[in-house]
């Protein structure tokens, strides 16, 4: 498998859907509700087609996993992940912040990531081991690591979290006596081009989903990023099966020891919320008692 021609290829089939995806941001496109607070719009369509088209094209034995399209069967040993369209929700009110991500991966371990921003028209992507790069050729090199007084960080959760999810509360909350800033923009895309460069300090992600996770994966990786999961342990850089069940931190290595550090007073908090809203909820299903006075 030659990863530089597929690089080429993944990189071709991003920039044509951006260049797709541009244009039709200024007209009008269909937008409908997918799920709890999620949408899918005519563009997400549109823009898959033409990166499933490319990548069938160059690649027809490869199985394909896509945000809309679902599991395209072929060889299991070489599948992409393609998210056509990150940041939907962003997109679908004017917002420009969103992005496009293709990931190949070999026997379930990314190799391979291009993430592309068809605001900017620019395109990031890496191969596994071999470096990573901004546009064709430039090698991307994360900037000095800035000595903020307070880190700037970004939360990214999956679809699937409820409002009232107890550690995600929990988290938020000391992310945010923690931080300078926390971004919240429904683009993990983004975030993970913003950490590879040096323009956030770290990233916590709650549950998150898979096809917008592998291609800022690889990129991060080799700019020098660690990535862990919750319990401090390395985070397992591998497909999993799109159930939104993993959490991580990620960042320079001072920032995520920092990040870690919160997992105990986390747990402590999120027993303390799941007993307020216990409670909350037991009075707000209480009859009306009668006026004895």
């Amino acid at each position: 498998m030659d990863l530089w021609k597929a690089r080429i290829v993944a990189i071709e089939a991003a920039e044509a859907a951006g260049t797709l995806l541009r244009r039709g941001a200024c007209g009008r496109f269909d937008v409908r509700e997918k799920g709890a607070a999620d949408v899918v719009t005519s563009l997400d369509i549109e823009s898959e087609r033409v990166i499933v088209e490319r990548i069938r094209a160059g690649y027809p034995r490869h199985r394909i996993i896509s945000e809309e399209l679902g599991v395209v069967d072929g060889d299991d040993a070489w599948s992409w992940v393609i998210d056509p369209l990150d940041g939907t929700n962003n997109l679908a009110i004017g917002l420009p912040v969103y992005g496009i991500g293709l990931a190949l991966c070999h026997e379930g371990v990314p190799m391979l990531g291009v993430i592309h921003d068809p605001v900017s028209d620019r395109t990031w992507s890496a191969i596994r081991g071999r470096g990573a790069w901004m546009s064709r050729n430039r090698a991307l090199l994360r900037s000095a690591d800035r000595r903020r007084r307070r880190p700037l960080l970004a939360w990214s959760q999956g679809y699937a979290v409820s409002p009232d999810d107890p550690m995600a509360s929990a988290l938020r909350i000391l992310l945010e006596r923690m931080a300078g800033r926390v971004l919240q923009l429904w683009a993990p895309l983004t975030y993970w081009v913003m950490l590879a460069r040096g323009d956030i300090d770290g990233i916590v992600g709650y549950r998150i989903g898979e096809v917008d996770l592998h291609a800022g994966v690889v990129i991060a990786r080799e700019v020098g990023i660690d990535i862990r999961d919750l319990s401090g342990a390395p985070f397992e850089e591998r497909l999993g099966d799109m159930s939104e069940t993993r959490s991580l931190v990620a960042g320079p290595a001072d920032v995520v020891d920092r990040l870690l550090r919160l997992g105990p007073p986390a747990e402590r908090l999120r027993t303390r919320l799941t007993d307020l809203w216990t409670a909350e909820r037991a009075v707000a299903h209480t009859p009306e008692q009668p006026d004895w006075r």
